[in-house]
Parts: structure tokens; C-alpha cells; sequence
């Protein structure tokens, strides 16, 4: 019983460190489009 539980705290644990990599990834990629528009925006006031 302990062993299963700790197989479902690594594979937890390895699921969230995959979507962290995904999620810096994205806004790696994504963040300089989303600092554009807001300076855009606070431009044009």
C-alpha cells in the first residue's frame, strides 16, 4: 500500500513539472506579444 502511494506522488509529481516546462515554454514565446499590446494600449491613452 505505501509503494502505491508513493508511485502516485512521482508520477504527480512528474506531471506537474512537465506542464511547468510547457507552461514557461508558452510564455517564453507568448510574453513579449503581451508586453506589445499593453504598451500599446497605455501608449495610445
Amino acid at each position: 500500500m505505501q509503494s502505491k502511494k508513493g508511485q502516485g506522488i512521482v508520477e504527480f509529481a512528474v506531471v506537474l513539472a512537465i506542464v511547468a516546462v510547457c507552461v514557461l515554454l508558452i510564455l517564453e514565446f507568448v510574453g513579449p506579444r503581451v508586453g506589445n499590446v499593453f504598451s500599446n494600449l497605455l501608449g495610445t491613452l
